[in-house]
């Protein structure tokens, strides 16, 4: 470059200086009519430097093609050179024509950034690629291989934003690969794209470099994650997604409530794979971070300031997300460790119980393991709190009502901040949501109970807390909520029935059932199938015709209610052997519908086999106990 310490270079980099501020500065307060006008100033400084580094090659007999401002965009999206030959072919980084291309190659990639940031995106790939044209003559070396990630990483921004994702893959991944191979070879701090247009006083330090070059491959990390979700690539994505996170950590780059509710959401994916420790740790983690976003502004706060009020918001609204996802991972917990545990009819198998138990020394030893070959989030500052965190609950499947209480108490604890947000004014369904999952913690943690009365206790705190919200709500505007609703607490009500017919079972070996207990155990029946008929009345078209097609999300709901349905009138507990009769043919009319529905739409007969099995079975049985019933009943006339 001719006459660098000139009065021409030092202008160049006070026009760079400029430009700089008003794309990252002065951009800011642009006006709502104006949004861009920052960043077009911004741009025309930037077109003056390229004229300028233009001039200067002309002047010294270079020519740099590819770089041309009239060239067309490229109908095709240009084939990326072999990682191979970028370190091993073109000019070198350090010479005056490797830092002539680089000056040029960075020009075009802020005016293909500037661009992008005014959504003309057409022109922004124009200069992107230019940016790459010229790099090809470059082989990667210090000076300039944080300008061939950052150009990649932003064309692969571009074509993901455009839903090419694989195009887009190809960027990112080639980025990442230039990053690892040149820590391989290299490793030193190398040169950040402001210093191509900085004065000697003020470049940067080894430190400030090296932040800024592992930023960038954070960034790509970070893009990487979402490209590999979009494809479907879920492990992948949760792997680039997790050391994303510890990236920013480390390197303090990062807003401590966004990367917060990150983490608490890649939680959820390690709990749905049954990586309960990463889950676990994730969740510390966000917690932890999130606390250093501050105290929630008071009420008062909020009112006086608009900004307050905005972050009170915010913050309340993020914390309340986060405690979701904590109820989330309590409740799976608690839901994988019933499965674990229960035998064919869905019962606590104590012998199996007896045998995990066992086991569960070698499983302690193995998280140690897992925890030392685990990416653990953190910093000097932060790892003994989020350690600490961890430690109020289990990532171990609980084995008994101890442990399982323990972690119940946890998520019910979850449940109360989630609701403090969440309430039942501005937020119907996120309101019924926690609910129902409250409801399911109860039923987790009964199933480990063995004092049959306790249990039914536990299922009837799940019936007070869903039954006057499921009356209360619009039919009209919360018509999949409230058939939700309708169908747990049939099921809640049929449970708390199963339980008392054991109580009832119990009994009878020793003494017969009283008027009390026939009367609570017919008004459970009672109470199942008024919200099973309610379930299944809202399928009905408003002139209450019942449909002779279901939708298949409601197939296997619908003749599950028939079924039960059927189940209890034939078991519920009368004198009148008029009143027995007309349940058994209730119940004889729900169990030939089950049958008919899947004779007639046989894709049916695989979604409810076994209901459908027994309902054939009882369609057989039930006339002829209904003759005998009839016959009696004349006998005794």
């Amino acid at each position: 470059m001719a006459s660098l310490c000139s009065d021409e270079w030092i202008a160049i980099c006070d026009k760079f200086t400029n430009a700089q501020n008003f794309t990252e500065v002065k951009s800011r307060t642009d006006p709502e009519n104006d949004p861009y006008r920052s960043k077009y100033k911004a741009r025309d400084l930037l077109r003056e430097i390229h004229c300028s580094l233009k001039s200067f090659d002309a002047g010294d007999g270079e020519e740099d093609g590819g770089a041309q401002g009239g060239d067309q965009p490229p109908t095709e999206l240009p084939v990326d050179g072999q990682l191979e030959g970028m370190f091993e072919r073109g000019s070198s980084g350090d010479s005056p024509t490797g830092q002539r291309t680089a000056r040029l190659a960075a020009v075009e990639y802020y005016l293909g950034v500037n661009h992008v940031d005014t959504e003309e995106l057409s022109a922004g790939q124009e200069h992107l690629t230019n940016c790459m044209k010229l790099l090809e003559k470059c082989r990667v070396s210090n000076e300039n291989v944080s300008l061939f990630i950052h150009v990649r990483n932003q064309l692969g921004i571009l074509w993901a934003g455009r839903g090419e994702t694989e195009t887009a893959q190809g960027f990112l991944e080639m980025a990442e690969a230039i990053y690892l191979r040149y820590m391989k070879e290299d490793g030193s701090p190398p040169t950040d794209l402001v210093e191509y247009f900085t004065t000697n006083e003020k470049l940067l330090t080894h430190q400030e470099k090296n932040k800024k070059f592992e930023l960038a491959y954070t960034h790509t990390m970070y893009y990487l994650a979402q490209v590999y979700q979009n494809l479907g690539q879920t492990e992948r994505a949760a792997t680039y997604c997790h050391s994303t996170l510890q990236r920013q950590l480390q390197l303090g780059q990062f807003n401590p409530i966004e990367w917060a509710l990150n983490a608490a959401t890649l939680s959820q994916y390690y709990i749905t794979k049954g990586r309960y420790m990463e889950s676990r740790h994730c969740l510390s983690a966000a917690t932890v971070i999130s606390g250093l976003a501050g105290d929630v502004p008071s009420e008062a706060a909020a009112q006086e300031s608009e900004v307050e009020s905005e972050r009170r918001d915010q913050l309340r609204q993020k914390r309340a997300e986060i405690a979701r996802c904590w109820i989330k991972y309590c409740l799976i917990l608690l839901e994988d460790a019933k499965k674990a545990l229960e035998d064919n009819i869905g019962e606590l198998d104590t012998d199996l119980q007896e045998e995990l138990k066992r086991k569960r020394r070698l499983e302690v030893e193995e998280e140690e393991k897992g925890r030392k070959s685990a990416q653990l989030f953190g910093s000097e500052d932060t790892f003994d709190s989020i350690a600490s965190m961890e430690e109020k609950v289990s990532c171990l499947l609980p084995l008994d009502f101890t442990e399982a209480r323990n972690v119940f108490l946890v998520g019910q604890n979850y449940v109360t901040q989630a609701k403090e947000y969440f309430q039942m004014d501005g937020y119907v369904t996120d309101h019924v949501e926690i609910l129902q999952d409250h409801s399911s913690l109860f039923r987790a943690l009964a199933f480990f109970e063995e004092d049959v009365e306790r249990r039914c206790k536990m299922h009837k705190r799940r019936v007070d807390m869903l039954e006057t919200i499921c009356l209360e709500l619009n039919a009209q505007y919360y018509l999949m909520i409230r058939r939700q609703l309708m169908f747990e607490l049939a099921e809640t009500y049929n449970e708390m029935m199963d339980l008392k017919l054991t109580l009832a079972n119990r009994l009878a070996d020793t003494q017969s059932l009283d008027s009390h207990n026939i009367k609570k155990f017919n008004s459970l029946c009672i109470a199942s199938n008024k919200y099973y008929q309610m379930f299944l009345d809202s399928l009905r078209s408003p002139e209450g015709k019942f449909p002779e097609h279901m939708e298949t999300e409601v197939i296997r709901p619908a003749l599950v209610a028939r079924f039960r349905m059927a189940r209890m009138h034939s078991r519920m507990i009368c004198s009148l052997p008029s009143t027995q009769l007309d349940n058994l043919n209730n119940s004889l009319e729900n169990y030939k519908y089950v049958v008919e529905y899947c004779e007639a739409h046989p894709e049916a007969a695989a979604i409810v086999e076994t209901e459908l099995e027994l309902s054939k079975e009882m369609v057989g049985l039930l006339p002829l106990k209904i003759n005998r019933l009839k016959a009696r009943m004349a006998a005794n006339n």
